[in-house]
């Protein structure tokens, strides 16, 4: 009597967690944008783990900031839709507060006729181009000083006088056939 009373308090015990287990909220570690698979506009958050893979088990409503404005969306087998539909191309910022850390990112989303393009835009890239760009410019101002005269000449001669690329690239080959 000992030994199936034990058994059956073991039973109810494993049950108990094991439904304690189901009911906590997984977390989201990543996630990714795309266009939501019925193309109507709107955007698919897709809950991915540390392979990229989906996370179906991430189940229920987490509240993520986009652009600034903070909405609870619903996930279900790790996908969450959102409610507004993207109408031209933008930039936006998704942002979710996890447990563990905060996970941000920027998207330039281009609309087509087509359906919708998420392109991710690196942290780095915002950086690195602006110095890249600014090194470029101080290395070779000079260069860049004398570019923007002879452009400046030729857009003169271009509007006023109607010189065209087309009639300025035939008349140089025209001159290396004569030297040929």
């Amino acid at each position: 009597m000992k030994k199936l009373f034990a058994l059956l308090l073991f039973i109810s015990l494993t049950q108990l967690l094991w439904q304690n287990a189901w009911a906590q909220q997984s977390n989201i570690v990543d996630f990714d944008v795309k266009e939501n698979l019925s193309q109507n506009g709107k955007l698919a958050i897709i809950a991915v783990d540390s392979l990229d893979k989906t996370n179906n088990n991430i189940q229920g409503s987490y509240k993520f900031t986009i652009n600034g404005f903070q909405q609870d969306l619903q996930f279900n087998d790790g996908v969450a839709v959102t409610a507004n539909p993207i109408e031209s191309s933008t930039f936006v910022f998704f942002k979710h507060n996890s447990p563990a850390r905060e996970i941000g990112k920027l998207y330039f989303l281009r609309v087509t006729e087509k359906g919708i393009s998420p392109f991710k835009i690196s942290g780095f890239l915002l950086i690195a181009l602006p110095l890249l760009i600014l090194f470029i410019a101080y290395k070779f101002k000079r260069f860049l000083v004398t570019l923007l005269i002879l452009a400046a000449i030729y857009l003169y001669l271009n509007y006023s006088k109607g010189l065209d690329v087309k009639q300025l690239i035939e008349s140089s080959i025209m001159g290396l056939k004569d030297l040929i």
